[in-house]
């Protein structure tokens, strides 16, 4: 527990005692990010470099059209998921209990159910696991999720303040985590 505080502890300073070092270190995600992929974050990839997220049609419970440019200027945590993938079902709690933790108005979680997803598919789930954060985003004909590269799901993406991917995780994880927790308090650090 004590090296987990050091660790958190030195990190914070490290991408928080200066802003402009800080914002210069994630022109490198992967040399910035790297320490980070550790427990439940192991398969965390930091990108070499900022990737550019392409446009994104995505639509709302309503069938409203909303973009991830709403969410410039915060760090963002984009979740590609599905009602019928048992692992992203697992992990959408952990993800509403770190909006909750952390989300506001520096970081968002953003959940996108790609493909196929009726609605009344995807207010069960929310209400089954007891989901009252996170949006409801829809990408139904996958046309934003493989512009991303999304070939399996669950697909979770860093996204920097610029809109920009900064690192990747496949797979579920478990996002309220102490090392997830880490990772986004010294993205958001200022």
């Amino acid at each position: 527990m004590r090296f987990l505080v050091r660790f958190v502890l030195y990190t914070a300073l490290a991408f928080g005692a200066n802003g402009a070092r800080a914002e210069m270190a994630l022109d490198r995600p992967a040399e910035a990010l790297q320490p980070f992929a550790t427990g439940g974050m192991a398969r965390l990839v930091p990108a070499e470099a900022p990737l550019p997220l392409p446009e994104a049609a995505l639509i709302d419970e309503t069938d409203a059209p909303r973009s991830l440019g709403e969410f410039k200027g915060k760090v963002i945590l984009v979740n590609f998921w599905a009602t019928w993938c048992a692992p992203c079902r697992a992990e959408l709690a952990s993800l509403d209990r770190l909006d909750a933790a952390l989300g506001g108005e520096d970081f968002a979680v953003v959940t996108i159910a790609t493909g196929r997803n009726p609605l009344p598919a995807i207010d069960k789930l929310f209400a089954e696991e007891g989901i009252t954060r996170l949006p409801i985003l829809r990408d139904p004909d996958m046309t934003f999720s493989r512009a991303s590269g999304v070939l399996g799901l669950p697909v979770s993406l860093i996204v920097d303040r610029e809109g920009r991917e900064i690192a990747r995780l496949t797979g579920d994880a478990v996002w309220d985590g102490p090392e997830a927790q880490a990772l986004i308090k010294a993205l958001i650090a200022p």
